[in-house]
């Protein structure tokens, strides 16, 4: 076999084993979206109508007024910020980052900052932290907002967080200040019905990153209410050479490739039968089990790894290999060997084990990996 397109680019290919991340290429689209992303690859478009059309069917599937395909969540966060300072001005949108004149202060609770809500700066907002160490109050919150307000903004996975107010509590106070909450729910996709969850509340927007559900690991969209999606598309690159203002979304540019894996990717995921996806992880556990059974120095432990980079009983996706002072090994160590080969394997080394996650993994990249663990436990 000849060298492969990695290699002579200079990358080794890798069996991920630690789950979905940018910095392992997201996520491996399925093929009959890759299919339809190839047969788009064939012939030009439009992309106005294009992201006009992707847009409301993304916004059907998830029972919101309006919706936005963008690259990626990190990129939805500063055009969704952007589009509560602009609203659908479009002098304020060619102005931006400059905030003069214009609402630009972002509301977060302090005890839920977090790795990307710098993102909100990029458009020119400030972050306004509310409350302190301990926590924020309703009256906090209430009395934070005032004529410099742009918007609220909560991200759903730190909600729960001790001494923090609810989403519910925060749509409630915003709404009654007379400003939008703006919603990160970047990886928030199963269950299903919870993507449509957060505009059924009363968010205003709400973005998501398509790599979570096996799309495009730069591609993501926006959904919410209409005249605010209105403002994110009329900030977005669509308009760029065309418009008459030179607004600050050109560098979200999307490839109409992009697009379509992101709307079809959505549509597989929704109508996937997500039970079947969960028995095949169990199954592909168990047979990491059977593999490394017998190893002296190591004790396994099927467990859950999620989204929130933290170990939970269940559901299944990750296999806990723990290794003992006799094994010979320290987690770190196992885990360099494991990266020093060819393909790569990519785990998650933590304390005293590595984790080895199956949700990102083949069935023959089990049998690799089994091969690997043994023979760098063997050689200890």
């Amino acid at each position: 076999m000849g060298e492969s397109v990695l290699h002579r680019l200079g990358a080794k290919p890798a069996i991920n084993a630690m789950g979905v991340y940018t910095s392992l290429g997201g996520s491996i689209i399925p093929a009959s979206v890759w299919e339809a992303m190839t047969e788009s690859n064939q012939t030009y478009c439009e992309m106005a109508p294009l992201m006009d059309g992707a847009g409301q069917i993304v916004a059907d599937l998830l029972g919101a007024e309006a919706g936005r395909v963008t690259p990626g969540a990190s990129s939805a966060i500063a055009l969704m910020v952007a589009a509560c300072m602009t609203g659908s001005d479009g002098a304020r949108m060619e102005q931006l980052p400059d905030a003069t004149g214009m609402p630009y202060e972002v509301l977060l609770q302090k005890r839920q900052r977090y790795l990307f809500d710098r993102m909100i700066k990029h458009p020119g907002a400030r972050i306004v932290e509310v409350g302190d160490d301990e926590g924020t109050t309703h009256e906090q919150l209430a009395a934070a907002i005032g004529p410099k307000t742009a918007c609220v903004f909560y991200p759903p996975h730190m909600e729960g967080t001790p001494g923090t107010l609810s989403l519910a509590e925060c749509i409630e106070i915003a709404h009654a200040g007379g400003v939008p909450i703006v919603v990160d729910a970047a990886y928030k996709n199963y269950p299903t019905e919870l993507m449509g969850s957060y505009t059924a509340a009363g968010a205003d927007l709400v973005c998501f990153s398509a790599k979570y559900y096996m799309g495009p690991n730069t591609g993501g969209f926006v959904v919410g209410r209409k005249e605010l999606v209105d403002a994110v598309a009329g900030l977005d690159f669509t308009g760029y050479e065309t418009g008459d203002y030179r607004i600050f979304g050109r560098p979200f540019k999307l490839d109409r490739q992009l697009v379509v894996g992101v709307v079809l990717g959505l549509q597989e995921w929704l109508a996937m039968d997500h039970d079947a996806r969960f028995d095949d992880y169990l199954r592909k556990v168990a047979r990491l089990r059977e593999g490394l059974a017998g190893m002296p120095g190591i004790e396994m432990e099927s467990i859950c790894f999620t989204m929130e980079e933290t170990f939970v009983p269940e559901p299944v996706n990750c296999l806990k290999v723990r290794l003992l002072p006799e094994c010979g090994l320290t987690a770190a160590e196992l885990d360099a060997r494991l990266r020093a080969g060819d393909p790569v394997i990519r785990t998650i080394p933590e304390d005293d084990f590595v984790g080895i996650v199956v949700e990102t993994t083949s069935d023959d990249d089990v049998e690799t990996i089994i091969a690997r663990v043994r023979e760098a436990l063997g050689a200890a």
